[in-house]
């Protein structure tokens, strides 16, 4: 999907500036049309290396989740939007939320409605939330729609602290690994090189493997870690493009158990999206493309987009979903059940729960692989190194021995 900066004015007569991703132009026309907005100009963004972040980063979700809890407690008390706003915008101690909040305040205070003042903020807030509020104004539930983000981000929440718990060890192994080897090829062996240099064609061919081995990285370490150093640069800059977020994205798809847990993971997260989005009164159309955009993996989101037409040309939702290619067969009879009997919106959240706690079961059987492997590696690697080194000097001995 390409990225457009979209110039737009709203039924009252505001300009507003939007960055979004479609998958052309007339696409992203036509969709801003529906949604009654009046369109400017679109300029595609060039899909070069970006060289510093942008601008319109996202609010990390621990003070966003704090603030949308005080929003949801000042409506729910009754004190209109513009006074709970401009409340929380003096108390706000998160100085990017605060500066936010300044703007945000100055639009609603011009009649800006609250949903229009998040969106004008570009990529800051997630289009699922200002997707929310919009169906919380239409619907007259705000506090109530508030809620249930809350809820959403809760257990966004308590599904990434337990992707990060679970790779914590396995990633500590991994870098000890890393340094285990590192200090064995640049101080550890080259030590013993000094002892057998002498020995020439006597030492074991372990041993002199071992040897060229580590000389070879010692004697070249001013140019072999600035390679490494930029080659690495390289990756990541090179990941910051639309091509590189794409072919890495397919490459993660691809590992083994990984790729499963990616699945399972953005399945918890669409269904769950697309029930909060439901729930706040939003048609399934809009809900399906607000919630494709929450998908982070490039290659899931593309395959995923391409169902939102069949879902437009009236097609059943579970058929539809079919075609993704990616979204597993149990989740698509789940929803179709949900769908017949007019149950969706509670299908979607157990359908969230059940991948939560498939994708609890994976990751626990990713880092019960994981580790074993990891140890077994630096056992081996240690053993390798110390044969080679050692074995030399038990034959010296045995021939003085002999002697």
């Amino acid at each position: 999907m390409a990225t457009y900066v979209c110039r737009l004015g709203t039924p009252r007569g505001d300009i507003l500036t939007r960055t979004m991703e479609a998958a052309s132009e007339e696409e992203l026309r036509l969709r801003l049309e529906r949604e009654g907005y009046h369109v400017f100009s679109l300029k595609r963004e060039r899909q070069g290396l970006r060289l510093l972040p942008r601008t319109g980063r996202r609010l990390k979700l621990e003070p966003f989740l704090h603030f949308n809890q005080q929003l949801a407690a000042l409506i729910q008390a009754g004190l209109p939007v513009l006074q709970a706003i401009t409340l929380l915008h003096q108390r706000q101690s998160n100085q990017e939320l605060r500066d936010v909040l300044g703007q945000i305040e100055a639009r609603i205070r011009e009649g800006t409605p609250m949903s229009e003042a998040f969106a004008a903020q570009g990529e800051i807030f997630p289009k699922l939330y200002t997707a929310s509020l919009l169906a919380g104004e239409k619907s007259g539930d705000l506090d109530g729609v508030l809620n249930r983000y809350i809820a959403y981000t809760k257990q966004m929440l308590a599904l990434k602290r337990k992707v990060r718990q679970a790779m914590t060890y396995p990633t500590i192994l991994l870098f000890a690994l890393t340094g285990l080897v590192g200090v064995m090829t640049g101080f550890v062996i080259p030590r013993f090189a000094l002892i057998y240099q002498d020995f020439g064609s006597q030492l074991p061919v372990i041993t002199q493997v071992v040897l060229q081995i580590g000389t070879g990285v010692q004697r070249n370490l001013f140019w072999l870690l600035p390679t490494v150093f930029g080659g690495l640069a390289g990756l990541f800059f090179w990941r910051q493009t639309e091509r590189g977020r794409a072919v890495i994205d397919g490459m993660i798809l691809k590992l083994p158990l990984i790729g499963a847990i990616l699945r399972d993971l953005t399945t918890a997260q669409l269904a769950r999206s697309l029930s909060t989005l439901l729930r706040g009164g939003v048609t399934l159309v809009e809900a399906y493309r607000v919630a494709t955009e929450t998908i982070t993996n490039r290659v899931l989101r593309r395959a995923a987009a391409k169902v939102l037409p069949r879902i437009q040309e009236g097609e059943s939702f579970a058929e539809s979903l079919e075609h993704a290619g990616w979204i597993p067969p149990l989740a698509v009879d789940m929803i179709r059940v949900g769908e017949r009997s007019g149950s969706l919106k509670e299908m979607l959240d157990e359908l969230a729960s059940f991948y939560d706690a498939e994708l609890e079961i994976k990751l626990n059987q990713l880092t019960s692989l994981i580790q074993p492997v990891v140890l077994v590696v630096m056992a081996v690697l240690v053993v390798f190194v110390l044969l080679s080194m050692y074995l030399p000097l038990f034959s010296f001995v045995s021939t003085l021995g002999g002697v």
